[in-house]
């Protein structure tokens, strides 16, 4: 899957030992990178130079740059390979090492980004630190070769004033108040949270904020939850057009689907091309939410063609998920992914092709550097493009529409394909792990259960370490560096997304015992919240705790919802607490900025209730799964009358739990056996729960108050439809949206 440029007359550095496919990019350069180690410091010591550290990633467009500009050029080697001992990291398997010293260049510049650029002193300390730096200064910004040339003068005529200024550094980062800002939790932050992204939401292309536009799927879930409880049609129509307009632009793979990384414009149209795992979890999770609101098929549509993307190119023969697809391909940027109006119709044919091309705005002068990136920007044009955002379109058009589609993407696929990062990630996994298993649960398709099944018994079994321990990455047979804190979060979570979807209990209780080692690694008994290092972790001059969300959830707000799900689960009082605590130790720290903490505000949305708690209680020994069902129903020729009715009504009464949106609502599944015996072990306090007359039975209590047993179908609608009615957003509107 790795696919490294032809550099036969190249020597190779050390790099070429490594499995990162980022540092294997590298392997070839004439720099003589080291990997993070201490063989690169020992030897700064020994020859009294300073260190030149490069953090970056494989699918990261401007990293490309700078290794062509300077990493892959003979005098900029020779400078560093005289004057520096060169170290390279990838950031994504080395997030403590990115975290710390990014930290170190906002400190310094204000700003942040990658290729992240740091200078250090032999014992690790940052003393100057930037981003990408052209060859020659240009852009505004200084040339590389001026930096490095300028520093080893200073290095050698004042080494101190560096290293004192590396200490001032190392004393402000390490000084600086924790996040940890203890506060009571209290529905207040929610309001300001909403109100925080009601002022930055854009009313016409949907989106917070100004160019660059980024997807953040956490904000939505937090603006669902907010319509929810309070009963606000502003929070979802702000959902519904992002996420309309999001799949409406160039950001969306309109030919192969899947989402990019971000839009370049305001208008979703010029993405940058990367498509990352996580984004495409996350976005999946948000349409399927909004489906359940909304019910619009256009939404679980989307849903289903994100998974058929990542079931298709991003999966493993082992059933881990890979990471990334660049941007580039042949050295371009969205190369393999834009079109000529005149290559579409010769593929396609005048009739076809021209009905193609007008609807996805593919023109004879472009919309992109001359070639056209397929997008449906523009609805009013045609009723077809307004039906197909707005899930009312004639199905003989989406049927014309798959056609073409079909034609383009076997074309596309004889293209050089751009590079794939196929590194497992313990972290993105468990948020895919997460979108499959509540894709099955929401959709009822056994095959996304499958997936989520496979890639967690994979990551399970072969990313530990000898004594157990989970780790962080795995690539080439090789699993490696102590996970992190987001690793257990997420996996847990995609966990107990998996229990629900398959009623398991396995999945269960590798999601408790999982949270119990990530309470002994990472959590502060002092001040509260979780670090994102382990105490068993390489230890930097700085434990920090990462609260702030950014491309992915925090890892302590999504480790702060796995304990209240949990607790509400199993019932788990000590658990409940630590939960509380966890909200908090940080609900201080959030008030300034709410906004920027969206997954700590459903966290504490869950936690401010009211709180619903659904146990099934089943009549059969075998769990009534997502996988289970509709094989169960091809042999009801085989059982009595009333048997067929009996499971005819169990039926029934999973898919209007499927079909809900219920963020409040934890969810088991009690059956008679073995496998209602080992659920009932954790949470004791559902052993009470039985079938009435021998039916599968609902058992429902909202807001610490249980109702009456329930075996049929319209009283449990009635019981749980207690969320708003009628307050769908508007249709996107032509006039009103594009201009």
């Amino acid at each position: 899957m790795l696919t490294i440029p032809n550099n036969e007359n190249r020597k190779s550095n050390r790099l070429a030992n490594e499995k990162s496919p980022y540092l294997l990019q590298h392997a070839h350069n004439p720099v003589d990178w080291y990997p993070w180690g201490e063989e690169a410091f020992n030897r700064a010591k020994n020859e009294n130079k300073s260190v030149f550290l490069s953090i970056g990633y494989s699918t990261c467009h401007w990293c490309h740059v700078m290794e062509r500009e300077s990493f892959e050029d003979d005098e900029v080697a020779e400078i560093l390979n005289d004057n520096y001992i060169s170290i390279k990291v990838d950031r994504e398997e080395r997030p403590d090492l990115d975290h710390f010293y990014m930290d170190v260049c906002q400190a310094l510049t204000g700003s942040g980004g990658w290729p992240l650029t740091v200078f250090l002193t032999p014992d690790k300390t940052p003393f100057f630190a930037g981003t990408y730096f052209p060859k020659e200064s240009k852009y505004g910004r200084p040339g590389l070769t001026d930096v490095l040339t300028q520093i080893r003068a200073v290095w050698i005529s004042d080494r101190n004033r560096l290293e004192k200024s590396g200490n001032k550094i190392i004393k402000t980062l390490t000084s600086k108040p924790e996040p940890t800002k203890p506060s009571d939790p209290h529905p207040q932050l929610l309001e300001h949270g909403y109100n925080y992204l009601k002022s930055s939401y854009d009313p016409v292309y949907g989106g917070f904020g100004a160019k660059p536009k980024f997807p953040t799927p956490h904000q939505l879930f937090f603006l669902l939850r907010y319509w929810k409880q309070q009963d606000e049609p502003l929070a979802l129509e702000m959902v519904e057009r992002t996420l309309k307009c999001m799949y409406a632009g160039g950001i969306y793979d309109h030919v192969g689907y899947g989402f990019s990384r971000y839009s370049t414009d305001r208008k979703w149209l010029v993405p940058h091309f990367e498509k990352m795992l996580y984004d495409n979890a996350l976005l999946a999770l948000a349409y399927l939410e909004t489906f359940q609101v909304t019910k619009n098929p256009f939404y679980a549509r989307v849903a289903r063609e994100i998974f058929t993307y990542v079931l298709r190119d991003m999966v493993s023969p082992q059933g881990g998920f890979y990471t990334a697809e660049d941007a580039d391909s042949e050295g371009e940027e969205g190369k393999f992914y834009v079109w000529s109006r005149q290559e579409a119709i010769e593929i396609l044919g005048k009739e076809e092709g021209e009905f193609y091309c007008n609807l996805y705005d593919l023109t004879p002068n472009g919309n992109f550097e001359g070639q056209n990136i397929p997008n449906l920007i523009k609805p009013h044009l045609n009723k077809q493009t307004y039906g197909i955002i707005n899930g009312d379109v004639d199905p003989l058009i989406l049927n014309r529409l798959e056609m073409a589609r079909q034609k383009l993407f076997a074309v596309r696929e004889r293209r050089i394909h751009p590079y794939k990062d196929d590194k497992i990630l313990t972290s993105w996994n468990g948020l895919m792990i997460a979108a499959l298993a509540r894709g099955a649960w929401v959709l009822n398709d056994k095959q996304y259960a499958q997936a989520a099944v496979k890639a967690t018994k994979f990551l399970l079994t072969h990313l530990r370490d000898d004594n157990g321990r989970l780790l962080a990455r795995y690539r080439d047979g090789e699993a490696n560096y102590p996970a992190y804190l987001d690793d257990y979060a997420f996996l847990v979570w995609g966990l107990i997304e998996l229990y629900q979807a398959t009623f398991e209990t396995n999945y269960l209780e590798n999601a408790l015992k999982l949270t119990r080692e990530m309470q002994d690694l990472f959590r502060d008994k002092e001040d509260g919240g979780f670090f994102f290092i382990g105490h068993d972790a390489e230890q930097l001059p700085s434990r920090t705790k990462e609260l702030q969300d950014g491309a992915i959830p925090s890892g302590n707000s999504v480790a702060a919802l796995n304990l209240l799900r949990l607790a509400g689960i199993t019932g788990n009082q000590a658990m409940e607490k630590l939960a509380a605590e966890q909200l908090r130790a940080f609900a201080g720290t959030i008030t300034d900025y709410p906004a920027g903490y969206s997954f700590y505000l459903c966290a504490l949305s869950f936690y401010l209730g009211p709180p619903m708690e659904i146990v099934i209680a089943s009549s059969r020994q075998e769990p009534v799964t997502t996988e289970s069902n509709q094989d169960n129903q091809k042999q009801n020729q085989n059982n009595t009358q009333k048997q067929n009715q009996d499971q005819n009504q169990s039926a029934k009464l999973l898919e209007i739990l499927r079909s809900a949106f219920l963020p409040q609502a934890t969810i088991l599944l009690y059956p008679q056996g073995d496998e209602g015996e080992k659920i009932a072990a954790l949470a004791p306090h559902i052993s009470d729960k039985t079938p009435i007359d021998n039916k599968t039975t609902i058992y429902l209590c909202q807001n610490y108050a249980c109702q009456a047993p329930i075996n049929d179908s319209s009283e449990l609608v009635k019981q749980i439809s207690q969320s708003p009615k009628n307050k769908t957003a508007n249709k996107i509107e032509d006039k009103t949206v594009y201009h």
